[in-house]
């Protein structure tokens, strides 16, 4: 069964896969790029490719969204975590996922002001235009050489539709995975259980990765070793940091007041729900 570790982009999805990959995938519990690479992305090219379809027809790739989740059900039955950017929505009327593919999903969410700054950062754009892709209700992200385009909708709308796994959805607010780590990743382990996962925490083990998934240890690692999801800066020709500002990033120094206000217009009743106002 697939396990969707989901969140709008720049939302602290990449800080989760790093937790949850070190814990299962390293024998020491100590951080490093080779085991996040362990968590995909999904939809991704290759998935398609395995079906035998042109992946560069979008429409069959979302006519065959489904067959692509139980082919990778099919291939063995441990528990399948991927990362995802999608809306949880029909697209070209098919439905993104469905009960007898998905066993749960954890949704990373975070302040949009914080958002659209390190969107914009990430792709290269200026915040005016950032928040534009935040407020566009039919936004799609961008296709690159392993992801096809994918539908994000807005930042209210990604959010609002995985709401529709009830209880088989668990939300986790960015600052609070920054500021208490080991109480949110208990929650975690704990959602884990409900919903008849069988695995074990180890809180020594878990600690290790706390420690070593700190924002300024994976940053500097980034200096020092390739990171595969890195950009090139479209000017300079270089990798641009992925790990930017991270924590540090706030919008009350970086924002201009009429984003702000776009974004605390809009999504007004979310912001209120999660606190961020």
């Amino acid at each position: 069964m697939i396990f969707w570790l989901a969140s709008y982009p720049k939302s602290g999805n990449t800080l989760l896969r790093s937790i949850l990959a070190t814990y299962f995938f390293s024998e020491d519990g100590i951080f490093n790029f080779n085991h996040l690479y362990k968590i995909g992305q999904f939809p991704s090219l290759i998935h398609f490719e395995n079906l035998g379809i042109d992946t560069s027809d979008s429409d069959q790739i979302y006519s065959n969204i489904i067959k692509a989740q139980e082919l990778i059900n099919n291939s063995s039955n441990q528990l399948k975590f991927f990362k995802t950017h999608s809306a949880l929505a029909k697209i070209n009327n098919n439905n993104f996922t469905d009960f007898k593919n998905t066993l749960g999903a954890i949704y990373v969410i975070r302040d949009p002001r914080n958002v659209v700054t390190s969107f914009a950062h990430h792709y290269q754009i200026d915040s005016d235009e950032a928040t534009k892709c935040l407020l566009n209700e039919k936004f799609w992200n961008y296709k690159n050489e392993k992801v096809p385009k994918t539908f994000l909708s807005s930042w209210k709308q990604n959010y609002n539709s995985w709401k529709q796994l009830n209880d088989k959805t668990l939300f986790i607010k960015y600052e609070d995975l920054i500021k208490n780590k080991k109480t949110v990743l208990i929650r975690v382990f704990k959602f884990f259980e409900s919903l008849g996962a069988k695995i074990e925490l180890d809180m020594v083990k878990l600690n290790k990765v706390i420690k070593s998934t700190e924002f300024e240890k994976m940053k500097d690692m980034e200096t020092k070793e390739t990171f595969r999801e890195s950009i090139v800066d479209k000017e300079t020709g270089k990798k641009r940091p992925f790990f930017n500002l991270g924590p540090k990033n706030d919008w009350k120094k970086i924002l201009s007041d009429k984003n702000r206000e776009k974004i605390e217009k809009a999504f007004k009743e979310e912001m209120l729900e999660l606190g961020y106002l």
